[in-house]
């Protein structure tokens, strides 16, 4: 299990995650209001612009980071979480 952050002290477990996406598109946009309607969106832009959208297995969870920004501290924790198990298997 590992955690990233992804704005203002909001972190989310990466296990969760299943896609991060731009809220620009339409498929996008129809998919947040489902959610507000639904009420599984979790909103963590502290009132800025939304700028990724992070799906996961039961919420969508709304950031002002970039996909990518997102995507390299997914990488970054997965990196580091392989690291710590080989460190494990070695000792």
């Amino acid at each position: 299990m590992a955690f990233i952050n992804i704005g203002f002290g909001n972190i989310i477990n990466t296990d969760k995650v299943v896609s991060i996406i731009t809220p620009d598109s339409a498929p996008a946009k129809r998919l947040i209001q489902k959610g507000k309607e639904e009420g599984t969106i979790i909103d963590a832009t502290q009132g800025r612009r939304t700028r990724g959208v992070i799906i996961t297995d039961g919420h969508i969870v709304l950031t002002s980071l970039l996909p990518d920004t997102i995507a390299g501290r997914t990488k970054n924790a997965y990196l580091e979480k392989e690291d710590e198990t080989q460190w494990i298997k070695k000792v």
